[in-house]
């Protein structure tokens, strides 16, 4: 265990909950096990760590690459087949169409003298894929150890909460286990822990605290974070290496990083540049993109697509929801200017002051206005960018009014001025005039 504990950190709750409901190696465990939390909170790290430290029978499965039923049964059934013939170098491919048969070939499979007197363990990554194939899937993996009569438990990693699972059938219920965010501590301490032989750790402590004190009110996600302390520690320990700082100047080594961890702001949760590209970008002695015409105090750094976030809502708290489909849909035919007017909206909508609106219209322009801007790798749409939103309301660039009468959902409004989001807008090459309802 302390081994486990030097391994997997500040995990100790699950890790201790896990080893209890697996128990001894011949013991039946639970049948079904439902680990869920956001992403980047440790559950495939700290499942797959679990089962290799503790030398368990597993086979790891991630659903988005299997997306079809027969798919998914034959690449379990495969490497469960790899396992038991393990000890004779050779194994034949076996091929799979139903859960009924998967069922037949499981207990084949299982009876194999190394899995027959321990606990076989399936681990099914982005669980949440299953809702998508068969129905009797899920049920049937829940009370596999039922149906195929051998000690097998299987888990079930996902983002989403098991009431999102549940069949309206009704099925048997696993065992949940939650997977909290890491807190600002746990991050710095999982951070620290990676720091480079050449260096002290206090050193690169110090550096940690440095980058989570500018990133972590916009990103939470431990593997976003530890790339760009990769990236960025180089230009922190420079002046270390070129001898004009020692390890212990913080005030000099800050004044080095600083302009350089504003530039990687606009690139979080982004892939646009590689790490070479990165490199010589941070060569470049230029000042990084600075908002023009606006105060120290409303200057703010924010990432590329919480600049979008912020335009689809000022849009969307300036502009009339019925011109949505005018400014947003791309094939909406030929709307004419004097029907689309009326006599009482003649007053600027800048003049009455921002409108609330719903959460799902703000999506609904963000979608329409990113369009292929943002790299299909950029987590924006899950709580990636709900952490992002809530970002902008911390910052009061957003305020959160309310919720909605029928759908009981958040409503937000867009404090920023005219000036602040022209500006932002200039970042990012995006001409939000011709999307404003006034300046028709």
């Amino acid at each position: 265990m302390p081994h486990l504990e030097n391994v997997v950190l500040c995990r100790e709750s699950q890790v201790s909950t896990l080893r209890s409901l697996f128990g001894e190696r011949h013991h039946f465990s639970f049948p079904s096990i439902f680990i869920y939390g956001h992403t980047a909170s440790g559950k495939t790290y700290v499942t797959q760590t679990l089962l290799k430290t503790l030398e368990l029978p597993h086979v790891f499965v991630n659903c988005v690459e299997c997306f079809t039923l027969r798919l998914l049964l034959e690449q379990i059934l495969n490497k469960l087949n790899h396992l038991s013939s393990s000890e004779d170098g050779c194994s034949t491919e076996i091929t799979c169409e139903t859960f009924n048969d998967f069922v037949r070939l499981f207990k084949q499979v299982t009876a194999a003298e190394n899995l027959k007197d321990q606990t076989v363990y399936i681990v099914l990554d982005k669980a949440e894929y299953l809702r998508d194939m068969e129905a009797n899937l899920l049920p049937g993996f829940l009370r596999l150890q039922e149906l195929a009569d051998r000690n097998v438990t299987v888990l079930f990693l996902s983002e989403i909460v098991w009431e999102k699972f549940r069949p309206n059938t009704g099925c048997f219920e696993p065992f949940v286990l939650y997977f909290p965010d890491y807190s600002i501590g746990n991050l710095q301490k999982i951070l620290s822990h990676d720091h480079p032989p050449e260096y002290s750790a206090d050193f690169y402590a110090a550096y940690i605290n440095i980058l989570l004190g500018v990133f972590y009110t916009v990103c939470r996600d431990l593997k976003e974070l530890r790339h760009l302390a990769v990236l960025n520690f180089p230009k922190y320990c420079e002046p270390v290496v070129k001898g004009e700082a020692s390890e212990r100047d913080t005030r000099k080594l800050w004044r080095n990083i600083e302009p350089h961890l504003k530039k990687a702001m606009q690139t979080v949760y982004l892939r646009e540049v590689s790490s070479s590209q990165w490199e010589k970008l941070q060569k470049d002695d230029t000042d990084p993109g600075q908002l023009k015409g606006l105060s120290a105090h409303t200057h703010v750094e924010l990432p590329y697509y919480s600049k979008f976030i912020l335009i689809a809502a000022y849009l969307a708290s300036y502009n009339p929801a019925r011109t949505d489909k005018r400014f947003f849909l791309k094939h909406h035919g030929k709307i004419k200017k004097t029907n689309f007017l009326k006599k009482h909206e003649k007053t600027s909508n800048h003049l009455l002051g921002p409108k609330p609106f719903p959460l799902d219209r703000l999506l609904a322009i963000l979608y329409s206005i990113v369009d292929s801007r943002v790299a299909p790798t950029a987590n924006i749409f899950s709580q990636n960018g709900i952490h992002a939103i809530t970002s902008l309301v911390t910052l009061q660039l957003l305020t959160l009014v309310g919720h909605d009468d029928q759908l009981d959902g958040p409503k937000y409004k867009c404090t920023v001025s005219l000036d602040f989001i022209r500006a932002i807008a200039r970042t990012v090459n995006f001409d939000i005039i011709k999307y404003l309802y006034d300046f028709l």
